[in-house]
C-alpha cells in the first residue's frame, strides 16, 4: 500500500485518509474516490489529497479484520459485519470466554498492522456481549500478512458453554450464625447459579463436626448431587481444619486450598466421587464478585481447574476495587422497537417517614405505590415488576388489578441493592433495557418514562438515561442491557449511582424538571407536597 499526497487527477480509485468538506458535501475517511469525486476535489482548489493507494497483493481494511476475526472465531461466538476495519465477536450462550493467549499474542506480533483484542481469559459472559474485536490499523494490509495471522490465530477464542448441575449443598451451624445469614447465603448462590441453569438440589444444615459434615457429604451425593458446595459456620484456616478434614473422611480428596484472589482467599477446592467440591470463603455469602466466582463458574462450564490455575490468578486477583463495565464498542439492541421493562422498587421500611409505610401514603387520591405502577403499566413496556419488602402484602393490594408481576425481596432490610437484585434476576431474557423507578416518586408519569425512552433509542452510544432536574441527576433511570451483571452484583443501600460515575461516556440525561428530584421520605416533605400519610393501620 502507497500512502500519501496527490494530485486529485491522480486519485481515482484511491481511499481518501481524512475526511474532506466540499461546497455541496464531505467526502468521508476512508471513502474510495470517484472520478466525479476527483473532479470536485480539483474544482474546489485542492492541489493534493492524501490517499491509500493498495497494491495489487493488499486486502482493504475490512476484509482482513473479517477473515482475521473468523480465523480466531471458536464454538459458541459470532460476528457482525466488518466496519472501519473491525470486526468484533460476541457470545452465543451463557458461559465463560476461554482463550489461548499464546496464540493471540503471536497472531499479534506478526506486524504492528494487525491487532485482535479479548476480554479477560475465562471472563463468564452472557448472550450478546462483546468478547474479542480484530482491527486493522492501515487502510489495507498484505494478503501473505493475514495468512500467517488466519495460522497463528486459527480456533483461539471460544466460549465454554455452561452445564446446568444439580447442586448439593452444605451449610453448618454454629451459635453465633444465625438462621437469617444461612437463609441469605443459599438466596446469594441461587442468584449465583442461575446463569448456568443449575439449581440447589438439597441443602443440609448441619453441626460444624467433621463427622456432621462428611455424612451430609455423603448424603447428597447418593441422592444424586452432582456438585457439592460447602458453606462453613467458621473460616478454613488449616488442611486439618472441619470442612478440609471432613471431606477426606467421606473419602474425598482436597485439591487446593488457598488461592490469591482477594476477596476468596479461604476457598477450598476438592473431589468427592469424581464431583467438584467447593469450600467457600467467607465472602461468597455476599453477591460481589470475588475468588468463589472465578472457580465457580469454570467448573459449571465444564473446564478443569487444577492448583496451578489457582495459584496463576494472583496477577489481577485484588478485586476489591474492580467495577463491572460494559463493553463501549458492544452493539446496542438492533430491534426496530427495543424490548424495556421496569422495576418498581417498593420494599423499603419508609424509616425516614417514623413510622407508617411513606408507599401507602395517598396524594391526589391514590397511594404514592399506585402513582408508580400506573406510570409504568401506562408506558406499553414489555414487562414492569414490583419489588415488595415491608408490609408486602398491603403494597401488591394497592395494584392488584394492573399489569405488573410482584416478586418479594426477603432481604429488603438490607438496602436497595437486594430489591435491585431480586428485580434483574425476575427480568425475561431477551430485555434490552431496563428502566428502574422509586416507588415514592408520584410525578413520574407515562409521559417521562416515554421521554427517557425516546432518548435510549435515537443515540447507539446512550447506554444509561437519567432523569434531571435544573442539571442536577435523580430518577428514574433507565439502563441498557450492557450494565445488567453490574446491577445483579450490587451490594448495600448505595444504589448504582456508582456505575454512573464510573461510565460518564454513556450517560444520557433527560431533564424532566422537579419531578427527578421530588423527595417524600418525611412528613413534612409529604404534607409539603399535598399528601397525607396511612392511618396507623398501614405501618
Amino acid at each position: 500500500m502507497k500512502f500519501g499526497p496527490v494530485a486529485p487527477s491522480n486519485a481515482e480509485g484511491s481511499v481518501l485518509a481524512h475526511s474532506t468538506k466540499l461546497a455541496d458535501r464531505t467526502l468521508k475517511k476512508g471513502h474510495k474516490l470517484t472520478k466525479d469525486d476527483c473532479r470536485a476535489l480539483a474544482e474546489s482548489g485542492l492541489k493534493s489529497v492524501v490517499v491509500a493507494s493498495f497494491d495489487d497483493d493488499d486486502l482493504d481494511e475490512d476484509t482482513a479484520a473479517a477473515r482475521l476475526g473468523e480465523a480466531a472465531k471458536g464454538t459458541g461466538l459470532y460476528q457482525d459485519a466488518p466496519f472501519t476495519g473491525r470486526m468484533n465477536l460476541f457470545a452465543e450462550t451463557n458461559g465463560v470466554l476461554v482463550v489461548d493467549t499464546a496464540a493471540v499474542s503471536a497472531a499479534n506480533r506478526i506486524d504492528p498492522a494487525i491487532t485482535f483484542a479479548t476480554l479477560a481469559n475465562y471472563t463468564r459472559v452472557t448472550p450478546g456481549r462483546m468478547v474479542a474485536t480484530s482491527k486493522i490499523i492501515p487502510f489495507a494490509v498484505p494478503e501473505a500478512l493475514i495468512e500467517q495471522a488466519e495460522t497463528a490465530i486459527n480456533g483461539a477464542v471460544r466460549i465454554a458453554g455452561f452445564s446446568p448441575k444439580k447442586i448439593g449443598l452444605v451449610a453448618t451451624k454454629l451459635p453465633h450464625l444465625k438462621t437469617a445469614t444461612m437463609d441469605k447465603t443459599r438466596r446469594v448462590l441461587e442468584d449465583r447459579l442461575r446463569p448456568s441453569g443449575s439449581t440447589i438440589l438439597k441443602e443440609l444444615r448441619v453441626d460444624h463436626t467433621e463427622t456432621a459434615v462428611s455424612d451430609a457429604i455423603s448424603t447428597l451425593s447418593a441422592d444424586g448431587a452432582e456438585f457439592l458446595i460447602l458453606f462453613g459456620a467458621s473460616a478454613v484456616v488449616d488442611r486439618a481444619d472441619v470442612l478440609p478434614a471432613a471431606l477426606e473422611m467421606a473419602g474425598g480428596t482436597v485439591r487446593h486450598l488457598g488461592m490469591p484472589v482477594d476477596p476468596g482467599n479461604l476457598l477450598m477446592l476438592g473431589e468427592f466421587d469424581d464431583k467438584p467440591v467447593l469450600g467457600a470463603p467467607g465472602c461468597a455469602r455476599s453477591p460481589k464478585e470475588n475468588g468463589f466466582d472465578w472457580i465457580l463458574d469454570r467448573l459449571l462450564a465444564g473446564l478443569e481447574v487444577s492448583g496451578n490455575d489457582i495459584t496463576a490468578m494472583g496477577v489481577g486477583g485484588l478485586l476489591m476495587e474492580i467495577g463491572t463495565r460494559p463493553q463501549p464498542r458492544a452493539p446496542k439492541h438492533t430491534r426496530p422497537s427495543p424490548r424495556i421493562a421496569a422495576i418498581i422498587l417498593g420494599a423499603g421500611k419508609s424509616s425516614r417517614m417514623g413510622g407508617p409505610n411513606k408507599l401507602l401514603a395517598k396524594l391526589d387520591g391514590k397511594t404514592l405505590i399506585r402513582h408508580a405502577a400506573e406510570a409504568a403499566c401506562g408506558t406499553n413496556l414489555t414487562q414492569t415488576i414490583l419489588v415488595t419488602g415491608h408490609l408486602a402484602d398491603k403494597i401488591q393490594d394497592e395494584v392488584s388489578d394492573l399489569n405488573l408481576t410482584t416478586v418479594h425481596n426477603p432481604d429488603y432490610t438490607d438496602g436497595m441493592s437486594g430489591s435491585i437484585r431480586t428485580g434483574m434476576n425476575a427480568l425475561k431474557s431477551d430485555i434490552d433495557a431496563v428502566l428502574i423507578l422509586l416507588g415514592d416518586m408520584p410525578r413520574i408519569t407515562s409521559d417521562v418514562l416515554g421521554q427517557m425512552i425516546t432518548a435510549y433509542s435515537q443515540n447507539t452510544n446512550d447506554l444509561i438515561v437519567t432523569a434531571t432536574a435544573g442539571g442536577k441527576r435523580g430518577n428514574p433511570v433507565l439502563w441498557d442491557r450492557r450494565f445488567f451483571e453490574a446491577l445483579k452484583s450490587l451490594s448495600g443501600d448505595v444504589g448504582a449511582r456508582h456505575v454512573i460515575a464510573d461510565n460518564p461516556g454513556f450517560v444520557a440525561e433527560v431533564d424532566i424538571g422537579e419531578a427527578a428530584r421530588l423527595d417524600l421520605d418525611t412528613p413534612e416533605a409529604l404534607q409539603a407536597a399535598g399528601g397525607h400519610l396511612p392511618d396507623k393501620h398501614t405501618k
